[in-house]
């Protein structure tokens, strides 16, 4: 009888250790990490390329109207600050070349040629975070470089355009730092007299303006 006491016990005490054992051995449940939301605050560069809609009103010959259109390449800089709310204002500016040209003719001989050397902006932005996506309207000053060539006289003048731009787009970051772009942005470069009265002819007035598209690729320090 005693033996069986003693079995009894041991076997109770040896049960009473493996359950404390298991208690103690028992996995740590994972702590919960909340990963740190997308920021699009700090400083921006990066490569943009599109197509323009360009549009010439020139006070020319009783006056006429034309396209010429082309492509657009450059590149982009700017700064941006995402404030607590999700909302998102910078500034960026801009610099690309115009391969927009056309020419007018008269009984079948060249008169006129024109269009675009180059063209940039410096514009404010505001949006807002999607987490990821940033949907923005922009808004500034445009400046560009347009020509226009008389070829039956020889002689051409460059004049510097000034105006306004404004547009909307997205942004989406692939990563933490890089990020594409797609945008749309109506350009007013205003009106520029050429003139070619030093060389015996008169002054000719240009209005241009502009529908481009661009897509963008940046980096986002």
């Amino acid at each position: 009888m005693k033996k069986l006491v003693y079995t009894a016990a041991f076997v109770l005490a040896a049960s009473t250790a493996m359950a404390a054992d298991a208690v103690y051995e028992a996995p740590v449940a994972p702590v919960a990490y909340d990963a740190p939301a997308f920021s699009w605050t700090g400083f921006t560069a990066g490569v943009q390329g599109g197509y323009a809609w360009n549009n010439n009103d020139v006070d020319f010959n009783g006056g006429f109207s034309a396209d010429f259109d082309g492509g657009i390449l450059g590149g982009f800089v700017g700064y941006n600050h995402q404030l607590d709310n999700n909302w998102v204002i910078g500034i960026e500016g801009d610099f690309e070349k115009n391969w927009g040209d056309d020419s007018f003719a008269i009984g079948g001989v060249t008169a006129l040629n024109y269009g675009l050397d180059w063209q940039g902006s410096i514009r404010g932005r505001v949006g807002y975070a999607f987490d990821r996506a940033l949907l923005y309207g922009t808004a500034g000053w445009a400046i560009s470089r347009g020509f226009l060539d008389v070829p039956p006289a020889g002689v051409g003048e460059k004049e510097t355009f000034n105006g306004f731009t404004v547009g909307a787009g997205v942004d989406y970051a692939f990563t933490d730092n890089v990020f594409g772009r797609l945008e749309y942005r109506y350009t007013n470069f205003g009106d520029k007299n050429f003139d070619f009265t030093g060389v015996g002819g008169g002054t000719i007035n240009s209005d241009l303006d502009q529908h481009a598209i661009r897509v963008g690729i940046g980096f986002k320090f």
